[in-house]
């Protein structure tokens, strides 16, 4: 197999701006931005802000077709992951590795039953949250790649070290990817939805008793389920869990009370979604998961009130 060269970027959001970045500064020749029409437009108006500095990546468009990425990192919301799908066709080779670096426990799945588990890697981001305000993206640079394959000796998770380590890219291989990404499920489904809910930071979070115990309960759930989808060591998953909640910035917020803040669509069908439909799947409750389900129904359908009433405003 080839090296590394060629990197196609799809989705420029909190986290895949600090990436682009980073591929950017190291081979910006071979470094690409996938956008569509729209989103080029908005781009080319409103350039990305990263760190108070404006960026100027190299945009490429999905009916594009003379670019064959050797690798592929998809960072979406997952909301957006079926259009990425569609979109990378055109830069897919037959050595093409794909990366997804999505929240929840699902994604590398969803990209196998379209182009095959030869291409894709297991994947996800840990570190300090970004901060979001319209096209403007502020972070700390405390951050790390994890990424894996169910064999440890696989060959390509040897080629994107070897890329990570020259493109000077923090990043770590577990011995079982799939262990430490439902680690990351779990971290995620206990403290996004809650923290949004309550409107706490991670120091008020791991501060407040009555907070960590509920988030213990959806950690269990969470357990049930990692369990029963064939995850090694989930016996240790909560004390992993609860140990990673406290390397996080006190002042720092959850990618999902930013989102709640600031009016945008959440994640919750990848969080507490996931966990009702494995419930479903595998047969065990899941009380704590469909209460904070049914929480963000009643928030988004409050949304959309809300802007459809600022749209007769505006029209009238």
């Amino acid at each position: 197999m080839r090296d590394i060269k060629k990197v196609l970027l799809c989705g420029l959001g909190a986290v895949g701006t600090i990436y682009a970045e980073k591929f950017q500064k190291y081979d910006p020749e071979n470094f690409r931005v996938l956008v569509d029409s729209s989103r080029l437009e908005k781009y080319q108006t409103y350039p990305v802000i990263y760190n108070g500095r404006e960026t100027n990546f190299k945009y490429t468009l999905p009916s594009d077709n003379d670019y064959k990425a050797d690798l592929i990192v998809i960072a979406t919301k997952m909301t957006g992951l079926n259009d990425a799908i569609l979109q990378i066709k055109n830069f897919v080779g037959e050595e093409t590795i794909i990366i997804p670096l999505l929240n929840g426990a699902t994604s590398e799945q969803i990209i196998a039953d379209a182009y095959g588990w030869e291409h894709v890697l297991y994947a996800y981001f840990i570190g300090h949250s970004s901060v979001r305000n319209g096209n403007s993206i502020t972070h700390d640079d405390v951050n790390t790649f994890v990424f894996g394959a169910e064999e440890p000796s696989d060959e390509r998770v040897e080629k994107v070290k070897k890329y990570f380590e020259n493109a000077g890219i923090n990043y770590k291989v577990p011995e079982d990817i799939r262990h430490s990404l439902w680690c990351k499920f779990m971290l995620n489904v206990a403290s996004n939805p809650t923290t949004a809910l309550l409107r706490m930071t991670f120091g008020e979070m791991l501060e407040n008793k009555h907070f960590m115990q509920l988030a213990v309960k959806i950690m269990k759930e969470v357990q049930m389920a990692a369990k029963a989808e064939g995850v090694r060591g989930t016996e240790i998953m909560i004390d992993e869990t609860i140990a990673y909640l406290h390397t996080m910035i006190p002042d720092g917020k959850t990618s999902m009370l930013q989102d709640v803040e600031a009016g945008r669509p959440t994640e919750i069908e990848m969080f507490a979604g996931t966990m009702i439909e494995l419930g479903k799947k595998h047969n065990f409750p899941t009380p704590y998961c469909s209460f904070l389900k049914e929480m963000f129904d009643i928030i988004h359908e409050n949304q959309l009130i809300h802007k459809d009433k600022n749209v007769v405003c505006k029209v009238s």
